[in-house]
């Protein structure tokens, strides 16, 4: 039984959800290659070489497969799936782009976000927003697998001495083309990887007053996050967000300021390790589920809470 990861990265470095999702793949077998798909992408796959129980690194390095599209990747996939038993990704954009395209050409189902792996055939899911867990049985011979990084520890970056393989790749498909990226810089942490998170909703009333939000993470070093309302409204960037429709986090702490608790946000966030809950409505969901709870106006608490860091 050998398994395939599906290495995310810049061309640069490796993304954390590469890591966690390896940490899947170790639940299900020993044998786990990793494959790199980029351009000028070397240093990836020295890097991921080095990563405890991986056993060998596929490389293919192609100018035309320098940005992610799934129409140019998709076939290097589905050429490699006869060697292997299970093919992994994570759950990101990244992985939730490509592994239903390579499903539909393999014609075998995808299983999507497992947070919890039974054996090598059975996987738990969440469903219905994270309120119900399911258990998923495939008998296809190749299992397609997207993974929930937040629910799987991450493996260490070194320890391993895995040999790197170049592999042909095909290049451009001419099904697609990349266009442009726009990305946020931002000297804080990312938000799916941060130890810390502070996020605010729409009791904070405007985009001017987020900045007490964002002042408090700078001062704990931490990410800032959002609920769809806040987004919504204007607040904040819509990278910002984070829950079923955004970005699902598990940080060591989560600070939820200004946030109701609807179950949306909740979906994105309740695997936190602590949970923090400033808000004034003391009948709001999220205290059902936070380990602290503070009832009272974030303008007073959270001015007096850094002023305390």
């Amino acid at each position: 039984m050998t398994i395939l990861v599906l290495a995310e990265h810049n061309n640069e470095r490796l993304k954390t959800a590469t890591l966690s999702t390896i940490g899947a793949a170790k639940q299900i077998g020993d044998d786990i290659h990793i494959l790199v798909i980029g351009s000028n992408c070397g240093a990836v796959a020295e890097a991921a070489g080095k990563i405890e129980s991986v056993s060998k690194v596929l490389k293919a390095d192609n100018a035309a497969l320098e940005h992610p599209i799934a129409e140019n990747i998709a076939p290097i996939l589905v050429e490699l799936a006869g060697n292997y038993s299970h093919i992994l990704a994570p759950a990101t954009t990244f992985g939730k782009n490509i592994l239903p395209r390579v499903a539909a050409l393999l014609d075998v189902q995808q299983i999507s976000e497992i947070s919890a792996v039974i054996d090598s055939d059975t996987f738990e899911r969440p469903v219905y927003a994270g309120n119900a867990i399911a258990t998923v049985k495939s008998s296809d011979s190749i299992k397609l697998i997207t993974v929930r990084g937040t629910t799987f520890d991450a493996v260490a970056t070194e320890g391993g001495s895995a040999s790197v393989e170049d592999i042909s790749a095909a290049g451009d498909a001419g099904l697609s083309s990349f266009v442009s990226i726009e990305e946020s810089k931002s000297d804080r942490p990312e938000l799916t990887s941060a130890k810390i998170v502070v996020s605010g909703g729409r009791g904070v009333g405007s985009a001017e007053n987020f900045a007490i939000i964002e002042k408090l993470a700078d001062k704990l070093g931490a990410a800032v996050g959002a609920s769809r309302a806040a987004v919504d409204a204007g607040y904040v960037p819509n990278d910002y967000q984070v829950g079923q429709t955004g970005k699902v986090v598990a940080p060591d702490l989560y600070i939820a300021i200004g946030i109701s608790g609807a179950i949306q946000h909740l979906a994105g966030m309740k695997d936190s390790k602590v949970i923090v809950a400033i808000n004034k409505d003391e009948d709001a969901p999220i205290f059902s589920i936070a380990d602290y709870g503070l009832v009272t106006d974030l303008f007073d608490a959270v001015p007096e809470l850094e002023s305390k860091v």
